[in-house]
Parts: C-alpha cells; structure tokens; sequence
C-alpha cells in the first residue's frame, strides 16, 4: 500500500483488527476502541526522490515487485502534507541548486499548524551559499516553518531541527518538541486519544509514577497531575533531552527525567547504585503505578517480573503478540480492569493497544 486510503473499508479493517486483538487476548475487559481518521492522519513521512530528464518525482517502492512508484498525491499523510508536496516539487524541480542529487524528502507536520521538510543530498551542501539561499527563498515561498538540508556527515538547519507540537487532551494544551529524525506518534489525533485514555485510568491513582521507555515525555507529561511524583525513564540521550525540555515548555514541576534502560531501574530498585541516580533519593517515592511503552519486543524478563511488583500497571503495546505473551505471567497477580485499541496505522496490521491492570486481592 503506498501511500492509498480506502475510507469505504475502513470500519471492516477496524473491526478486523478488534476481533484479532480480542481473539489474542480473551481476557481483555471494557475495550475501548479509538478510530482513525480514514484519510490525512500521518504527521511523518518520507519519500525518495526519482530524477529523469528535466522531471523529478516522489517515489515509493512496492514491497512485493520492487517496482518504483511515482506519487503524486499522498491522501494518507496529513493534509498539509498532502497539499504541500506537488508545490514543493515544482519549486524544486525549477531551482537546480536543489534539485542537483536531492536523494530524498521527509516532511514532519503537527495539529498547530508548523512544518519541518528535510532534504537529502548525495552531494556535499556545506559551504554552498548557493543551495543555502535557494533554501532560504523556499521557505518564503511555500509554508515551511522549518527546512533541514542533509548529506553525509553534513547537517544545516533553516533555523532548528524540531517543531512544536500541540495535543488537546481533556480540555488542556500540552506542548511537545518533536526533533526530526527522532520517534515521534506518526497518527496526532490518535496519539490525543491515547492520552485521554492513559488520564482516564489514571484518575483515582494515589502515591507516584514510575514509566519506562519514556520518550520525549509524551505521557508523562500528560499524567504528571495525577501523581505526586513522576520518575521517568529512558536510554536515549536525545530523547532524555527532548523530555527535559517538554517538562519545562509544559512548566510541571513534578517530573524527574534519568537516562536509564528499564533493566538499570530495576536493578536501581532492588538496591544497586548508579552513578546517574545521585541526586534521585529512591526513598522518597512512593510507587503504586508503573507506566510501561516498550518496543515491539516487549517487556524482558526482568523488567516484565519488575512491573508485577507494583499495584497498578499501565501497558501501552505496539506489538499485540508480546503483549500477549507478557499478560500471560502480569495476570497470573493482576487483573485486567480496562483495555484499549488505538488505530495509530490504518489499512495495515499494526495494532496499537493499551491495558491497565490492578494488582487482585489476596
């Protein structure tokens, strides 16, 4: 599928994807499910770039022949996607400074109306002033909040390397920087909806937060008000660094960002120091819910017999089989209480799902 959307069929798929994931996990109690919209919900994409004569084209490439396909009208992504790409293509295709080995492009939008486009090169752009002022002129030209001009071990920001998004949740704006290149929740209105969710089952918590696999403090940040404290984790140093930055553009003063992988915290809890845990005093938590986002992967041993040390858990999966998998040992000392389906990728299999389960009584 490149790049097409079929809004006809797009409640069948959905319904096909909830029967999967209930079938999967019979277990599963009060499911949500959160829809899509049918067509304009990717905030991200990206595509390679076809140069032929005086012509040059979007191009994806059909996973089962090969095949190169020319795009030129991409109804999945957002639609300022959507509405910008043949404009900038004619700029581009009339400018030869920007044309000359443009190898790709990859568009970043968000719902508060900025956008980042990041160009490509398979040749050196460092020092040329030209391609530097045709790249200026293009964001005069076209709306483009943010233009990024890429080769090998070269980088040029016109005039930073992130946008600003706003999700409304519940009644309020949270602020997140979304740093191109690096993850972020491709379906917006969706990842609104997820956080709506994580509130909800967050509402009567008592005591402190603890989540994994943090990010750039997406959830977190949205949950903040319902802990007294909020210790968040995650290995990327680019995304412990968006994290801080989130905390401060959102002004919570709750939250403590560390640079850890969730086998680390779990060590960390059962007494082992780390240098990064200095100035984090573990006493003075108190922890009955635990937040977990992990990779398709899901939970490792540790961390999954970790995480059925607390009263309440939080589980956001991308991967429906790992999740599976883990809630066969969580349930063996939790119940399910509530679970969600969030369609962040239409017309494919992905399935993304939420579980929050509490710890049953003796």
């Amino acid at each position: 599928m490149l790049c097409q959307v079929f809004p006809e069929r797009y409640q069948a798929q959905l319904d096909e994807k909830t029967a999967r994931l209930r079938h999967l996990m019979p277990s599963l109690t009060n499911l949500t499910v959160f829809a899509s919209s049918p067509q304009h919900y990717r905030a991200r994409t990206e595509f390679r770039i076809w140069h032929e004569e005086d012509r040059s084209d979007y191009i994806m490439f059909n996973q089962e022949t090969k095949e190169r396909v020319i795009i030129k009208q991409c109804p999945m992504a957002s639609k300022t996607i959507d509405e910008l790409m043949p404009r900038l293509m004619a700029h581009i295709t009339r400018t030869p400074v920007l044309r000359q080995r443009l190898f790709q492009i990859d568009f970043l939008s968000t719902l508060s109306g900025e956008m980042l486009v990041t160009l490509i090169y398979r040749r050196s752009i460092e020092g040329d002033s030209d391609w530097l002022a045709a790249a200026h002129q293009l964001k005069v030209d076209l709306p483009i909040t943010h233009i990024i001009g890429r080769a090998r071990k070269q980088k040029i920001c016109l005039e930073q390397d992130y946008v600003m998004e706003q999700l409304q949740v519940d009644g309020k704006v949270f602020h997140y920087q979304q740093i191109e290149n690096s993850f972020t929740q491709p379906n917006a209105e969706v990842a609104q909806k997820m956080l709506h969710w994580a509130r909800k089952v967050s509402h009567h918590a008592q005591g402190d937060l603890i989540e994994l696999y943090c990010g750039n403090g997406h959830f977190s940040i949205a949950l903040a008000e319902f802990y007294n404290q909020v210790l968040a984790t995650e290995i990327s140093k680019t995304s412990v660094k968006s994290a801080q930055f989130n905390i401060t553009a959102n002004q919570i003063d709750n939250i403590t960002v560390v640079k850890m992988a969730a086998e680390e915290i779990s060590q960390a809890l059962q007494g082992q120091s780390f240098n990064r845990l200095k100035d984090v005093d573990l006493t003075t938590y108190q922890f009955n819910t635990i937040f977990v986002d992990p990779p398709r992967s899901g939970l490792d041993d540790l961390t999954r017999k970790m995480v059925c040390e607390f009263e309440r858990i939080i589980y956001i999966s991308c991967n429906p089989e790992t999740l599976a998998r883990d809630l066969i040992e969580i349930e063996k000392t939790h119940e399910i209480i509530e679970s969600a389906l969030f369609d962040q990728f239409p017309y494919t299999h992905h399935i993304e799902s939420g579980v929050f389960l509490i710890r049953k009584s003796a």
